[in-house]
């Protein structure tokens, strides 16, 4: 508890800075604009009156042009430190450090100020770092995740037990209280629906709507969602704990059932058709996520599953964390709407929660004996995969050291990957 004040106290403070910083950005940028125009026209000036000598005041004068130095400004400190907290978190707590070094490290380079011109930063055409991005704009990363995902992922307890999926359709109950919020905020329908899926906690969803529907949020959508995806363990066992009680944490479960290779190689086929026949938007989610499952189960392409599982989705991870990470320069992210994404990216996960362990509750109401489900498995309806699933065995362990919940938690929790993958396509087909 201490450390989770603390975590919670340490990103109360970087945010109070960031909220400071977005009062002096736009005026520095403006300043920083003016003074960068009139240095082009007095070394202009100075060139055409002496255009074959180059004294060594004038050369240093051009050495500092070019350097960071002129171009730095307040909001570029500020991002710089949110670069390094986020790696602090990764290292020191070991909160997703595959998604939060190259993120941290990303937003340290974008941030590093450059003279316009040089076709080095993300924004500007031509550029390595904006050709990288083009996988992150055009939605080219999601899908290849979805597909490691899928060769990585047992769905074997969510076949065992199918009842399962409807708490990973549950927790998207964050999803459209952030949709709500955001448009009552005076957002549009389209940023809204992008806003929202941060309630999904799932990163490549995030990226993929918000490319379709609000690109210029996308920065603030990927940052706010891997980072509440990294903070799991710290927002959601206090809600877990205050919606349940006593007897209902040490409730054990019945084994899940042993499933035959048929019916795992027939759920990523039967699985692909009745999700997007429902919304064919999301196929692109939706069926790299399937057939890498079904590289997998099917025994006969193990080399391509364990490309999928682990070389592919390694590089795929890096690209789309430094470039989600870079594409945070001062003068695009420190907005007050920035400020906003984040805030209903907190909400929204707390309703997801919410969402997840209310509706296991009441699913007990008609469930009998060993059927009932333990409520703790509720958070895991979430598609942070596996992290909400081991917060679900955390938390049931401290309660019962004999009751291993993470088997169980494991179903809801994949049944959110897809949950969430669907409601991006449901969004998509309403907004985009």
């Amino acid at each position: 508890m201490k450390q989770s004040l603390k975590i919670m106290s340490i990103l109360l403070f970087i945010f109070g800075v960031y909220f400071f910083a977005t009062s002096f950005t736009s005026a520095e940028n403006t300043s920083t604009s003016t003074e960068q125009a009139e240095n082009l026209t007095a070394a202009a000036e100075s060139n055409e009156a002496a255009p074959h000598s180059l004294s060594f005041e004038s050369g240093m004068k051009q050495f500092f042009k070019y350097s960071s130095f002129p171009n730095f400004t307040f909001g570029h400190i500020i991002m710089i430190l949110v670069g390094g907290f986020f790696i602090f978190l990764a290292i020191r707590y070991d909160y997703e450090p595959l998604l939060l070094v190259p993120i941290g490290f990303g937003i340290i380079i974008g941030n590093v100020p450059f003279f316009p011109g040089l076709k080095i930063g993300i924004y500007e055409t031509g550029s390595v770092m904006n050709y990288l991005y083009f996988g992150v704009l055009q939605g080219v990363y999601p899908p290849l995740i979805f597909l490691g995902i899928g060769a990585m992922t047992d769905f074997s307890n969510l076949i065992s037990n199918p009842k399962l999926m409807l708490i990973g359709a549950a927790a998207q109950l964050g999803i459209f209280a952030a949709f709500i919020g955001a448009i009552a905020l005076g957002f549009t329908d389209s940023q809204a629906g992008a806003i929202g899926i941060i309630g999904g906690a799932d990163g490549p969803t995030a990226i993929f709507l918000s490319s379709k529907l609000a690109p210029e949020f996308m920065g603030a959508i990927a940052i706010a969602a891997y980072s509440y995806m990294a903070l799991v363990p710290v927002i959601q066992p206090p809600i877990m704990r205050l919606l349940t009680n006593d007897k209902e944490r040490v409730m054990r479960m019945r084994p899940p059932r042993q499933v035959s290779k048929l019916e795992k190689i027939l759920f990523p086929i039967i699985g692909l058709l009745m999700t997007t026949f429902i919304t064919p938007a999301a196929m692109p989610l939706l069926g790299m996520l399937f057939f890498g499952n079904l590289l997998k189960e099917s025994t006969v392409t193990k080399r391509l599953a364990n490309t999928a599982a682990n070389p592919l989705i390694d590089i795929v991870t890096i690209l789309i964390g430094v470039t989600v990470g870079a594409s945070t320069q001062a003068d695009k992210f420190l907005t007050p709407q920035s400020i906003l994404i984040f805030g209903l990216g907190a909400t929204a996960f707390i309703f997801a929660t919410f969402g997840g362990v209310l509706f296991v509750k009441f699913m007990n109401i008609f469930l009998r004996g060993d059927n009932k489900i333990n409520p703790l498995i509720g958070n895991a309806g979430v598609s942070a995969v596996p992290d909400s699933a081991r917060v679900s065995q955390v938390e049931g362990l401290k309660y019962d050291p004999t009751n291993h919940l993470l088997m169980h938690a494991m179903g809801p929790n994949v049944a959110g990957v897809i949950g969430s993958a669907v409601a991006a396509g449901v969004l998509l087909s309403f907004l985009g």
